[in-house]
């Protein structure tokens, strides 16, 4: 027989890789929340982003960690932009998980009310952020 995977049927083998259901849904702003984090040596975490922003005022980068955006849900915009040239601001759609190289300025955006993604990085990241003259809107 092959089960469907939920919370409690998969929790013997692993987890499922969902915003938790008893977390604050607020509507008005983005959630975050750390799914999983790998003790040192390693030192990597997964965590979960529901995306409500639908325009943008800064872009944020990470100089020691690559990072993973993965859909899950719904439709999103990601920018980015070299670390050497963080003016030249590309978008695409996030159709397809995604690993951005270390120092890349990036910002994503949901093109309906919510969107979904699967974020995996190093587990202590440091951002700086750049804060843009316009804001970006899909």
């Amino acid at each position: 027989m092959v089960r469907k995977i939920n919370a409690k049927s998969f929790k013997p083998y692993g987890r499922v890789i969902e915003y938790p259901a008893k977390a604050s849904r607020s509507k008005k702003i983005n959630l975050f929340r750390i799914v999983v984090k790998e003790p040192e040596p390693s030192g990597w975490r997964i965590a979960y982003l529901v995306v409500r922003d639908r325009a943008i005022n800064k872009l944020e980068r990470h100089f020691a960690s690559y990072e993973s955006f993965e859909p899950m849900a719904g439709e999103a915009i990601l920018y980015v932009a070299n670390a050497r040239n963080p003016a030249k601001i590309e978008s695409f759609l996030l159709n397809k998980p995604v690993i951005l190289n270390k120092g890349v300025w990036h910002g994503v955006v949901t093109l309906g009310s919510e969107s979904e993604i699967k974020i995996t990085e190093n587990a202590r990241v440091s951002c700086d952020y750049w804060r843009l003259v316009r804001g970006l809107t899909p």
